[in-house]
């Protein structure tokens, strides 16, 4: 239908790329004619009694010609007009246009709205990872505290005096200091294999 929306984008999308040159004197007035109808419905003032009877929160008739406008992609297109160097002519109609969408609100309201949502999205996120570096840094100095300043593999060799080893030295520990209650001569060597026959039933 060419009284909806789409109707009236699909007329516009069929016309409006064609070259400038190319396009006939109709087409130009049937444009114009386009965006002057939505104008002239975006200018339509709002009735308060129709607005009282509405819920709170509900969306006014402005806002569902919007996105109505939107669903279509008129907006879209009225982009498009607004950037295109060859259709000039039609600026000054697509800024009434933009001017009327945004007739309902302040710049102040438009611009807490882009920033209001997204700045407290961005502070509750910044916290939480504040949050979860202060307690990773706290797990990283407990995890420092729990274990020793060096390696266990690396902790030093000690001489244990009073234990004679081979030829009548001391006997040198090459392990930590908390392997050192089950030591024995015998720490580190292999067992001595035993042939199966050999073995104990």
């Amino acid at each position: 239908l060419p009284g909806t929306p789409r109707g009236l984008w699909g007329t516009l999308t069929a016309v409006s790329p064609q070259d400038w040159e190319q396009r006939q004197e109709e087409d130009t007035l049937l444009i114009e004619r386009i965006l002057l109808l939505v104008r002239n419905v975006l200018h339509v003032p709002p009735d308060p009694t129709e607005e009282q009877q509405g819920v709170d929160g509900d969306a006014s008739v402005h806002d569902r010609v919007l996105w109505a406008l939107h669903i279509s992609g008129m907006d879209d297109l009225l982009k498009f007009l607004a950037s295109a160097q060859v259709e000039q002519q039609w600026a000054l109609h697509v800024l009434e246009i933009i001017s009327l969408m945004f007739r309902d609100q302040s710049p102040e309201e438009l611009a807490a709205l882009g920033q209001g949502t997204a700045g407290a999205e961005h502070g509750e996120d910044t916290q939480e990872l504040e949050s979860l570096r202060q307690r990773e840094l706290a797990e990283k100095r407990a995890r420092a505290l729990q274990r020793p300043s060096r390696h266990s593999r690396f902790g030093g060799s000690y001489v244990l005096q009073g234990l004679k080893s081979i030829g009548d030295r001391d006997v040198v520990f090459h392990k930590g200091l908390h392997n050192l209650k089950s030591y024995s001569h015998d720490l580190g060597k292999e067992p001595r294999r035993v042939p199966r026959r050999r073995q104990a039933a």
